[in-house]
């Protein structure tokens, strides 16, 4: 999901007023275990804590930054404790803001191969978005390959490439414990294709076979607890409200709205291949 943007000026990116309505405070909370929310109103942003230091999931826009750093203030942690940083996908709502944090925490970016190199452009030569929707350029400190892992005090995260919504997108996987049981965190890198040329494009030729193989090992994955790059994927706003009214169990343990999430997108993608397949037919 890519926001309706107004043309650039200046080479920047115009909010329009939906994409200031993303990017809204939200009081930050604790999600599950040892993950807190510390994101906007609809870009999220993931503090995942650790006795040694701290790991930051998505930077939201560069405007999000300020809400990112006083969030983790609120819950009692330092920003300079943020050791990695980690990625969903280089879109400007998710990585508008990680040469920001980077400067801000002296941390490590651990990005997948592809989406390193849409990072360290800026969002410049998107496939789909050309050079439309860029940000700060910011370079990768380690490339991350499928079933690659991030280690900090005891927590590790594992990274499955789930490409499509861009060519690096990456799914992060963990376990997080609460009242003495486990759970497997699933936080999605995104499977929405927002007006993409599935068929026939010659700037990613296999994108299409790219998602049915996201949606064919999304839905092999164990999934307690599902958590994704935008607020809307998950039902942030409700369910927060239900946790901080104190609901047991834990409505974030969810594995309904996980299947739910992969049958409407799936959905939503083959709709728009059989469109433009036969489209594609008419045309002489």
């Amino acid at each position: 999901m890519l926001l309706a943007v107004l043309p650039p000026a200046a080479g920047q990116v115009k909010y329009t007023k939906a994409t200031s309505e993303w990017n809204q405070p939200v009081k930050p909370f604790r999600i599950i275990g040892n993950i807190y929310y510390i994101g906007a109103s609809e870009v999220s942003s993931f503090l995942i804590t650790t006795p040694k230091g701290h790991i930051l999931l998505d930077s939201g826009f560069a405007e999000t930054v300020p809400l990112i750093a006083d969030g983790i203030k609120q819950l009692g942690f330092k920003i300079e404790d943020v050791k990695i940083l980690i990625n969903s996908h280089a879109h400007y709502d998710h990585a508008g803001g990680l040469a920001q944090l980077k400067r801000l925490t002296g941390a490590q970016l651990v990005l997948s191969e592809a989406d390193a190199a849409l990072a360290a452009s800026g969002g410049k030569g998107d496939f789909q978005w050309g050079d439309t929707l860029t940000y700060e350029p910011v370079k990768a400190d380690r490339i991350l390959n499928d079933k690659d892992r991030v280690e900090l005090g005891g927590v590790e995260m594992i990274a499955r490439l789930t490409p499509g919504h861009t060519k690096g997108c990456t799914t992060w996987l963990m376990n997080v414990t609460e009242g003495g049981s486990g759970y497997d965190v699933v936080l999605v890198g995104s499977t929405t294709a927002p007006d993409y040329k599935l068929v026939n494009n010659p700037k990613y030729p296999n994108i299409a076979s790219d998602y049915e193989y996201t949606f064919r090992l999304l839905r092999s994955l164990r999934c307690d607890v599902f958590l994704g790059p935008h607020g809307s994927f998950f039902n942030l706003k409700r369910k927060a409200a239900r946790l901080a009214r104190g609901e047991k169990p834990n409505p974030f343990i969810d594995a309904k709205s996980y299947r739910e999430f992969l049958d409407r997108t799936e959905k939503d993608f083959r709709d728009q291949v059989s469109k433009q397949t036969a489209t594609s037919y008419r045309k002489p």
